[in-house]
C-alpha cells in the first residue's frame, strides 16, 4: 500500500527497522501502563501504523490493552474494540483480515459490536455482523447491543438489529429490556419501533415497567404515548405512571404547574371510571414528610398550588408509595430535598430527611452499599459545615445537637458492623474491603466531631458517648491493610474533609477522640499487615507532640519495630528535609523518649540480639519480638 509516512509511523520504523525478528516481535507485544503500540494505534485512528505493526512486526491482532474511551479507563481492550469503539472502519477491516476475532471481548464482556453500538457506527456494525458477530453477547450487566443502541437512540442501527430477529424481549440482569432503555433515554422514535416488533410491558428487578421509567425520568411525550395505546397498560397503570410523572416535575422539573396537570388528570382516571379506583389507605404519617398525608380529594389539588412545601412533601409521599423503599431513586430525591432545606438554612428539616433516607437504605439495601457510603458521607459534610460556619463567620447558625451527631453516629458503627460480618462470612473482594474502609473513615470523623467537647465524666450523656464507641471499637473492622481504628485515626487523617472545621477543638485526629477509643479498649500496641503499631504511623504522619504523649502514655511502646526494622525514633529522622527536621527535633525533644523506655523494654533488645527466639518461654516471645 503507498502511502505519505507521517511523523508516527517514521517513529515506528526508524524504532523497529533495524532490530532481529523476534526483538521487534517481543517489543510490539511489550505492554506499556497497560498497553500495546497496536492498542494506541487502533485507538487513535493510525491506520498506517497499525498496518506496519501487524504486517511487517508480526503484532498480535488480539493482545487486549488499556484504553481511555470518555474518561473511563477500559480494561482488556482488544484492538479490533478500540477501532470500533472509535469508529475506525478501514482499521476494523484491517485487523479482520489479519484475524482478529470479531467476538473478542474486554474485562466487563463488551464486544465489538456493542462498542459499535453505543457511538452509532452503522457501517462498522454491519460490517461486523457480516463477519460473524453475534448480536446477542451481552455484556456482565446482561445488556445487549439492540440495548445499547436504544438506549443511545441509534434508530438506524435498532432497526438493522431488529431486521436480524435480535431478541427485542431479552433482559439485563436487573430485568430492565431495551424498552426500558429507550424510555429512559426519551427516544420516543425508538419506542415506537420496539413496540412495532412486539415489545412487552414487561417489569425490571424493581417492579418497573417502561411506563414508570419513562416517568420517574420525566419523559411525557413517552408516558402519553405508552397510555393513550389501546390494550397496552390497565387504567391502575396509567394512573401510577402520570402521579410518579408529577413528582418527577415537582423533584426533577421543578415545574408545580406541570405537576399539578399529571395529579389531575391522574385523579380524573380514578374517578371517572367504573369501578372508582381509590387510592391505597394512607400510611402511617412521617415525620420527615412533616406528616404529610397523601391528598385524595380532587378538590383539594388547587390549594398545593398555594404551599410549595406541601406540594413537595406530596411528590415525596407519593414517589416512596409507588416505587417502594427499595428504589434508588426514592431515597435519591428524599436526600435532593434535605440537600435544598440545607441550602436555605432550613438544616433540622435536612437532617431529619437525610435520617429517614438513611434508615430506608440500612434496611433495604446490602451493608456498604455506595448509596449509604454517600449518605454518611454526607451527614459528615453537613455537621462539619454547620460547626464551621458557627466557628469562622459568626453567623446564626442552629447549633449542632449531640443527639443528633450520636443518633448518625450509631448508625454509622452499624453499618461498620454489618460491613465486617458480612466480608467476615465470606471471601473479601477488594471492592469491599475498600467501602468498609470508607465507612471506618467516615464514621471516625463522626466520632471526632462528637468528642469535640466531652460530656462531664459520670454523666448519662459521658456514658452514651462511651457506649457507642465501645461497641465501634469491639467491632474490631480493619482495612486493607490490617489497620484497625485507631490506626486509621492517623493513617486516614484528612482524607475525608481534609482538616474539617477550622478550630484547634475540631481538629482531626483529636486528642479527645484518641483518648475515647483508648478509653474503651483501643489496643495501642495492635499491628497493622506491616507490622506498624500507631505510634509508626503517628510518626509518619508528624503528628503533635500531645497525640504522641497520650500514645505512649496509654502503654504505646516506642522502640517498637515493624517489619522493616523501623522504631518511632528511627522514622521521625527519616525524613532529612530542612522543615521535618526543626519539627521532629521540636517533637523529639517534647517526647523524651528515655522517660518511656523501660528496663524491661532495654532487656527485651538484648535477648532478641542475643539468644534464638525459640529458646525464649513462650509468654515471653511475642514481647521480645516486638523490640
Amino acid at each position: 500500500m503507498e502511502y505519505e509516512m507521517n511523523d508516527e509511523d517514521y517513529f515506528t520504523r526508524e524504532l523497529l527497522e533495524h532490530r532481529e525478528k523476534d526483538e521487534v516481535v517481543k517489543l510490539v507485544s511489550t505492554t506499556s501502563h497497560g498497553t500495546t503500540p497496536l492498542v494506541i494505534a487502533c485507538r487513535n485512528g493510525h491506520y498506517d501504523v497499525a498496518e506496519y505493526l501487524i504486517e511487517k512486526c508480526g503484532a498480535n491482532v488480539n493482545q487486549p490493552g488499556l484504553v481511555m474511551f470518555d474518561g473511563e479507563m477500559i480494561e482488556r481492550a482488544p484492538p479490533l474494540w478500540c477501532a470500533a469503539a472509535a469508529g475506525h472502519l478501514a482499521l476494523v477491516k484491517l485487523l479482520v483480515k489479519n484475524g482478529a476475532r470479531v467476538n473478542s471481548t474486554t474485562k466487563t464482556h463488551s464486544t465489538p459490536l456493542r462498542a459499535a453500538c453505543f457511538d452509532g457506527h452503522f457501517d462498522i456494525v454491519r460490517f461486523l455482523v457480516t463477519h460473524g458477530a453475534d448480536i446477542e453477547m451481552a455484556n456482565r450487566h446482561g445488556h445487549t447491543s439492540l440495548m445499547i443502541a436504544c438506549y443511545k437512540g441509534h434508530i438506524k442501527i435498532v432497526k438493522f438489529l431488529l431486521a436480524l430477529k435480535a431478541n427485542v424481549n431479552r433482559k439485563s440482569i436487573k430485568g430492565n429490556t431495551a424498552l426500558h432503555d429507550c424510555a429512559e433515554s426519551g427516544s420516543l422514535e425508538v419506542v415506537k419501533v420496539l413496540i412495532e416488533h412486539g415489545a412487552r410491558m414487561d417489569v425490571d428487578s424493581y417492579g418497573m415497567s417502561p411506563l414508570l421509567t419513562a416517568a420517574v425520568t420525566g419523559h411525557k411525550h413517552i408516558v402519553e404515548y405508552f397510555i393513550n395505546m389501546p390494550n397496552l397498560v390497565s387504567r391502575k397503570e396509567r394512573i401510577d405512571a402520570l402521579e410518579l410523572l408529577g413528582a418527577t416535575y415537582v423533584d426533577k422539573k421543578r415545574d408545580m404547574m406541570g405537576a399539578l396537570e399529571c395529579w389531575k388528570q391522574a385523579m380524573d382516571e380514578r374517578y371517572r371510571g367504573d369501578p372508582v379506583i381509590l387510592k391505597p389507605p394512607p400510611s402511617p404519617v412521617v415525620a420527615a414528610y412533616d406528616f404529610a398525608r397523601e391528598i385524595t380529594d380532587p378538590d383539594a389539588l388547587d390549594a398545593l398550588l398555594n404551599d410549595p412545601d406541601e406540594m413537595r412533601m406530596q411528590a415525596l409521599v407519593i414517589r416512596e408509595r409507588i416505587l417502594g423503599p427499595a428504589h434508588p431513586d426514592t431515597s435519591y430525591y428524599i436526600r435532593y430535598r434535605g440537600a435544598v432545606y440545607a441550602d436555605g438554612g432550613m438544616f433540622s428539616r435536612c437532617i431529619e430527611l437525610w435520617n429517614y433516607a438513611l434508615d430506608m437504605q440500612q434496611s433495604m439495601l446490602e451493608p456498604l452499599d455506595p448509596m449509604t457510603q454517600s449518605s454518611l458521607f454526607s451527614f459528615t459534610e453537613l455537621f462539619s459545615f454547620m460547626i464551621s460556619r458557627q466557628i469562622n463567620t459568626g453567623r446564626r447558625v442552629p447549633p449542632v445537637q449531640r443527639e443528633e451527631l450520636l443518633r448518625v453516629f450509631k448508625k454509622a458503627v452499624l453499618e461498620v458492623k454489618l460491613g465486617k460480618q458480612m466480608l467476615d462470612k465470606g471471601s473479601a473482594r477488594g471492592r469491599d474491603i475498600a467501602y468498609l474502609n470508607r465507612v471506618l473513615v467516615t464514621t471516625l470523623h463522626l466520632a471526632s466531631l462528637l468528642t469535640h467537647e466531652m460530656p462531664e465524666e459520670g454523666t448519662a450523656e459521658y456514658q452514651t458517648l462511651h457506649q457507642a464507641l465501645y461497641e465501634l471499637v469491639q467491632i474490631n473492622a480493619k482495612d486493607n491493610n490490617g489497620r484497625n481504628v485507631l490506626h486509621l485515626v492517623f493513617s486516614e487523617r484528612g482524607t475525608v474533609l481534609g482538616a474539617g472545621p477550622k478550630s484547634s477543638t475540631y481538629r482531626f485526629p483529636s486528642p479527645h477522640l484518641i483518648k475515647a477509643l483508648i478509653r474503651v479498649g483501643a489496643d495501642v500496641t495492635a499491628r497493622d499487615a506491616t507490622g506498624s503499631t500507631v505510634l509508626h504511623l503517628a510518626a509518619m504522619f508528624y503528628p503533635s507532640p500531645d497525640l504522641v504523649t497520650i500514645l505512649l502514655d496509654a502503654g504505646a511502646h516506642i522502640d517498637a519495630v515493624n517489619k522493616m526494622g523501623s522504631t518511632f525514633e528511627t522514622l521521625i529522622w527519616s525524613n532529612n528535609t530542612y522543615e521535618t527536621l526543626i519539627w521532629n527535633k521540636r517533637l523529639y525533644n517534647s517526647v523524651f523518649p528515655v522517660r518511656y523506655t523501660t528496663l524491661a523494654c532495654l532487656a527485651a533488645r538484648v535477648v532478641r540480639k542475643t539468644y534464638n527466639i525459640r529458646f525464649v518461654p513462650k509468654h515471653l516471645q511475642a514481647f521480645v519480638q516486638m523490640h
